[in-house]
């Protein structure tokens, strides 16, 4: 049992619950309509139940057609009673407590599924998901490399997470996994590269005799990022998120501070605070603007990133074709000498010259060997030289980026463009607090003196009872608005230092 469970009372799911989730998720300007009608169940497509300290997964037969389930982040411990939707395509399990499984015979429509950070030790019972094409089951107790032999029946399957399991300490994990899942796209957050699926094939006993260019190759494939040339296009949000600026175009930061703020819905109604956002939105406008700025910015450095990882591909794959192509011409001109040299001993006139000709074949086959070895010596070498120009080029992006960040925001104390946007974004943020604050306490004194002119709504007047509940109000408001930037920075951080 997790903390959580010991400490909260656990839930079961039940309608109230369930009413809940649903209004919770609808759109603002109609979630007090559907607070005075219940809302049907059947109606119902997407559900979140996270952070519900949800014990037991039950009374989901309403929803039958339900294409995504959240419920992750609770204390669940046994996958049940999802029997009935039929058409899930999406379902999060993920930071929950289960130990095996099951209970997923029904689902077969689904496409994306997600046990991550449970206690799972076997993959198994899975064998009616046909249509599974990501699946993620890191941080569990899976031991055994064997498990991912099963995956192989899932024809769609393209991305697989398995990080933070025991079984990815075995040093063959990475190419027992591209052996048996060939057709993987990302493995464990990675594009997986043409290089590392061609070394997959290999038997165990060459790849030992290829120590340079196997780990060479093998360090290209696990810390290039996770998009090459001829790699999938990116468009949209994706390529937002590739650029570590996603949510930073136009005004969606912002618009998202107050999404769940109740109180600044209220707070707006006081006379003077509607004056003062009637005045001008320059709040907004500079916020928007911060965020912009390095949206802008922050697209341009992608393309330069992209660029350069595609001319390392470029360049790795002429070295490759290369050296490929010389091995093959000194193994052809060897054979064409062994063809000669089995004659002439097999036609020698006597065993004297038989023996000087099998000892030139003997010469003929250590020369061979040399010539191999310094054809792969020779290609280490280009690889070692290509990775350290890779790594210069990228150092002198980086670098570039941050001075150039340096100018944009002098105010900068981190390496990363984002703190230094999202300090401004706080700057700006607990400016407009202290503006709010400050009329919020003269409206106050106004309606204690009878001097507003206008009436309020009995909740907004609740907030002039006393000093005390406005500067909460307005303060609860404020630390909500900053959570929100928080969040941001942090998951933004969180891809960037990824790369």
């Amino acid at each position: 049992m997790s903390q959580l469970h010991n400490s909260i009372e656990p839930n079961v799911i039940d309608d109230e619950m369930l009413q809940k989730a649903v209004e919770e998720q609808l759109p603002k300007n109609i979630r007090q309509l559907a607070e005075r009608e219940r809302i049907t169940f059947k109606d119902v497509t997407e559900l979140q139940l996270s952070f519900r300290n949800i014990l037991q997964i039950d009374n989901l037969w309403q929803l039958e057609n339900l294409t995504k389930l959240q419920l992750d982040n609770n204390v669940i411990e046994k996958i049940e009673a999802l029997e009935s939707l039929v058409h899930l395509v999406w379902l999060d399990l993920s930071f929950n407590n289960i130990e095996i499984i099951e209970g997923l015979d029904t689902l077969v429509k689904l496409q994306d599924l997600s046990l991550y950070n449970n206690r799972i030790s076997k993959i198994e019972h899975m064998d009616t998901l046909q249509e599974l094409q990501i699946f993620s089951i890191g941080k569990n107790n899976l031991t055994n490399l064997e498990d991912v032999i099963y995956l192989r029946r899932f024809k769609n399957l393209r991305t697989l997470n398995l990080t933070g399991n025991p079984l990815c300490d075995n040093e063959e994990y990475t190419l027992f996994v591209f052996a048996h899942l060939p057709d993987l796209v990302y493995l464990d957050f990675k594009l997986v590269s043409d290089t590392t699926v061609s070394i997959s094939a290999f038997p165990a006993c060459e790849i030992r005799q290829q120590p340079l260019t196997h780990h060479l190759l093998c360090w290209c494939a696990s810390n290039i990022p996770a998009f090459r040339a001829g790699s999938l296009q990116k468009s949209g949000s994706q390529k937002h998120a590739a650029a570590f600026v996603e949510y930073l175009n136009g005004s969606f930061l912002f618009d998202s501070l107050y999404e769940e703020d109740t109180e600044a819905a209220k707070v707006a109604y006081l006379p003077g605070v509607t004056k003062y956002l009637d005045s001008g939105v320059t709040y907004r406008k500079e916020f928007v603007s911060v965020c912009e700025n390095l949206f802008n910015y922050g697209l341009k450095e992608y393309e330069k990133r992209e660029a350069e990882v595609s001319d390392f591909y470029k360049f790795l794959r002429e070295a490759l074709t290369a050296n490929q192509q010389e091995g093959r011409k000194i193994i052809l001109d060897f054979e064409n000498r062994k063809k000669r040299r089995l004659d002439e001993i097999q036609n020698a006139s006597s065993y004297d010259i038989a023996e000087s000709k099998r000892a030139e074949y003997k010469e003929d086959i250590l020369q061979l060997s040399k010539a191999l070895m310094t054809l792969e010596m020779l290609l280490a070498d280009q690889l070692e030289e290509l990775i350290k120009d890779f790594k210069g080029n990228i150092a002198v992006i980086a670098s570039t980026f941050i001075e150039n960040v340096k100018e944009i925001y002098p105010f900068a104390t981190f390496s990363l463009t984002i703190i230094c946007t999202m300090t401004q974004c706080r700057d700006l943020e607990n400016s407009h607090h202290e503006k709010l604050l400050e009329i919020s306490i003269t409206t106050l004194e106004k309606s204690v003196k009878n001097e507003l002119d206008e009436d309020l709504p009995a909740d907004v007047q609740m907030l002039l009872v006393d000093k005390n509940t406005i500067v909460t109000a307005v303060s609860m408001s404020h630390s909500i608005r900053l959570r929100k930037i928080d969040k941001q920075e942090s998951d933004i951080l969180s891809n960037t230092y990824r790369w």
